[in-house]
């Protein structure tokens, strides 16, 4: 194929007749190089400017700025992007100055030139349909790029939510089977007071449900776009009516209630939205990886740990040591949280930049907020579908441990008073007696009355047995 020239107001260039996009994304491509990570590796980020584009132009059609036959080809051209076609052709890197401008100019490109050839015409004849008079009317970077993100993050977030879901399904019937199986609970690493394994997985499954409600809050904030902002929010060039005709466009468009912003100046300087949503991604990455890290410390062994559990076996833990088998769906699960984590960090500072009328470092956040996503996303589905379901609890371990621990002591207390108790479990360290023997030793209780006392089913429910023997 050929080349054809296109210009900008810095200059002209050969641009091959093989690419859609052109002059003002081969700028971008030749100044940012920063993160590999190009658009096209972000498909539903694609989509979602695609649909605010088409939104665009049925509203500019609907209020009379708009040709029909343009705003029609600008439409079919996006509903091919919608469809995933061309995807290729979205090359600028994610993280980019400008505050997106180079995202939404490679969105315009593309669609145009799609358009022009469904029009009889050739890429770049710009005179029938033009990137920036017509595909781009009545908009700026600076209300479609912040906007195409919300589209964007509110579609993945619902893909999260259903990841969690399936997540909190699985812990839930986890702590229904081991409901009946005592284990030692602990504190800081030591041994505590009795519990079931069915009360940690359904403390668990509460730490996915607690943050499905937060995750699904923060979502709202998505549906509040600044669609007729333009540049600063005055919506300079755009028609009265547009930013109502473009979100009822959109709402058609996605099926999402997708609203104007109440202040439409505060709304394009303002990026405190992703904000919140990242904040509830970190929650929910910190307890995700803190359900990861108490699996693996539940699974130590499978002889000189705790071996409550056995997690699957997923592949060889070791090059040199034969039989060992590693946690490894836990370990990356928890690298995938910190990085979300750090991801919010990068979303904060980038978000805190937002100098006067605009926030110039949106791609940074972006970038951060897609990959918390689907990071998040990712971690929740491997944990439930290669760790959770296929995780076995080991009864006689569990039990052993617990009545092999000094912890259980504490039950001595509302008897033989806090002193007491403290100095059966040191002799109890000191010399590896069971608690029950020494107490029996020094004649403080008979032996019905310990045996009693430390049945760990009566240390689980210790209301309903004095209920039981009133």
């Amino acid at each position: 194929m050929g080349t054809r020239k296109e210009h900008d107001f810095i200059g002209e260039l050969e641009i091959s007749d093989e690419v859609y996009y052109g002059v003002q994304t081969f700028r971008a491509l030749e100044n940012f190089s920063m993160s590999g990570r190009k658009l096209q590796d972000y498909p539903y980020f694609v989509k979602a400017f695609a649909q605010v584009k088409k939104a665009a132009a049925l509203a500019n059609k609907e209020v009379g700025v708009l040709d029909a036959d343009k705003a029609d080809a600008i439409a079919k051209a996006c509903n091919r992007l919608i469809a995933g076609e061309f995807l290729d052709q979205f090359v600028v890197d994610m993280i980019q100055g400008g505050a997106g401008t180079s995202t939404n100019m490679n969105t315009n490109e593309v669609i145009t030139n799609i358009a022009l050839e469904s029009m009889g015409h050739k890429k770049g004849e710009y005179q029938y349909l033009h990137p920036n008079d017509h595909t781009n009317l009545g908009q700026s970077t600076n209300d479609t790029y912040p906007s195409s993100i919300k589209v964007a993050t509110y579609a993945k977030l619902s893909d999260l939510l259903k990841a969690m879901e399936n997540l909190k399904v699985e812990l839930e019937a986890k702590a229904k089977e081991y409901k009946d199986i005592i284990k030692m609970g602990r504190t800081e690493l030591e041994d505590a007071v009795p519990t079931t394994l069915g009360n940690t997985f359904n403390a668990f499954a509460s730490y996915i449900k607690s943050d499905i409600a937060k995750i699904t809050a923060a979502r709202e904030s998505m549906t509040f776009l600044n669609l007729g902002a333009t540049a600063i929010g005055t919506g300079i060039n755009c028609h009265p009516d547009y930013k109502f005709v473009v979100e009822k466009k959109l709402k058609e468009i996605t099926g999402v209630d997708f609203k104007p912003a109440e202040d439409f100046i505060a709304a394009t300087q303002d990026t405190a939205d992703f904000v919140h949503v990242s904040g509830a991604l970190k929650t929910a990455a910190v307890r995700l990886s803190k359900i990861a890290n108490d699996l693996r410390l539940m699974n130590s062994g499978p002889r000189c740990g705790l071996a409550e559990i056995s997690l699957p076996a997923m592949q060889p833990g070791s090059s040199i040591m034969p039989g060992k088998v590693n946690p490894v769906i836990c370990e990356a699960v928890g690298e995938a949280c910190y990085e979300v984590i750090g991801n919010d960090v990068t979303i904060m500072l980038c978000s805190e930049r937002g100098e006067f009328e605009l926030n110039a470092f949106e791609p940074g956040i972006a970038y951060g907020l897609f990959n918390s996503i689907v990071l998040l996303e990712n971690a929740m589905k491997t944990l439930a579908e290669k760790a959770i379901k296929g995780l076995k609890a080991n009864p006689e371990n569990c039990k052993k441990l617990v009545l092999n621990s000094i912890g259980i002591v504490t039950a001595f207390n509302p008897v033989l008073g806090y002193e007491k108790s403290a100095s059966i479990a040191k002799e109890a360290l000191e010399t590896g007696k069971a608690v029950g023997d020494i107490c029996l030793e020094r004649g403080y209780l008979p032996k019905e009355k310990i045996d009693e006392i430390l049945t760990p089913e009566n240390m689980l429910n210790p209301h309903m047995t004095k209920k039981r023997k009133a």
